[in-house]
């Protein structure tokens, strides 16, 4: 008999909504989306999730930035060449998990353990906060460190009993997810701009303006300085030059 996932698909998702997370579809067995302008597209609804999920097995993506989450994705090696840059090279240092336990010593904090955990299909691992109040967090690629990434404003995760290449994804921690430790939202915060310098722009002449303010100091001096008796023809001869511009 054919496994049907359709009905562990819709309860994921279902699940997912009841935490206050909005849904989407993503392609079956796939991380991809599967329908455009996917995050003004979750939803928390029931009835909308259900009549999504009952028209076909599609795997449950996440948007991390409506319902107000940060996830840190911490990454295996993709294949035995894929190791630690010099930076990160360091002794036990194999994983992103273990870059995090890195930092967390670096900053005298402790390893974030009690928050909502998911285990990915390849062995990583998602750990999920809720966003800090007052600023938006964007997705970040390795800002953390090697084989760290995160998800906020603007990402998405592929959310538990999802499979890809039939590999599921897991919850291994099923707790509320705690706030973003503030050491973590702090590395994670946009750089502010630089002060902005007024920059000095020239003004563009323009030519016809320039050449017509010429002509008009060339014959306004013509006139002036005419002979006794001659000024009324350099007027005249001004008028008839100055009306051919």
């Amino acid at each position: 008999m054919t496994h049907n996932p359709a009905p562990a698909l819709l309860s994921a998702a279902l699940t997912a909504a009841e935490r206050g997370w909005p849904v989407f579809p993503l392609r079956p067995g796939d991380k991809r989306p599967a329908v455009a302008a996917w995050e003004q597209r979750a939803t928390t609804d029931r009835a909308r999730i259900t009549r999504c999920w009952q028209a076909g097995p599609y795997n449950v993506g996440l948007a991390t930035g409506p319902g107000r989450l940060v996830v840190v994705d911490l990454d295996t090696p993709k294949h035995p060449g894929d190791t630690p840059p010099e930076e990160w090279a360091l002794p036990g240092v194999v994983d992103g998990a273990d870059v995090l336990a890195v930092l967390c010593e670096r900053h005298d904090q402790p390893f974030p353990t009690e928050t909502y955990s998911v285990r990915t299909g390849r062995g990583g691992t998602h750990l999920y906060f809720t966003a800090p109040a007052g600023t938006e967090l964007r997705n970040t690629s390795g800002r953390l460190g090697w084989k760290i990434d995160t998800r906020a404003a603007g990402g998405y995760v592929v959310a538990p009993g999802s499979t890809v290449a039939d590999l599921p994804y897991t919850v291994v921690h099923d707790a509320p997810p705690a706030p973003l430790p503030d050491w973590l939202a702090e590395l994670l915060r946009p750089a502010p701009l630089p002060p902005q310098q007024p920059v000095a722009v020239p003004l563009v002449t323009d030519r016809r303006s320039a050449y017509l303010r010429r002509a008009l100091d060339g014959e306004r001096a013509r006139v002036t300085g005419a002979p006794p008796g001659e000024r009324n023809n350099a007027l005249y001869l001004a008028a008839v030059a100055l009306g051919q511009l």
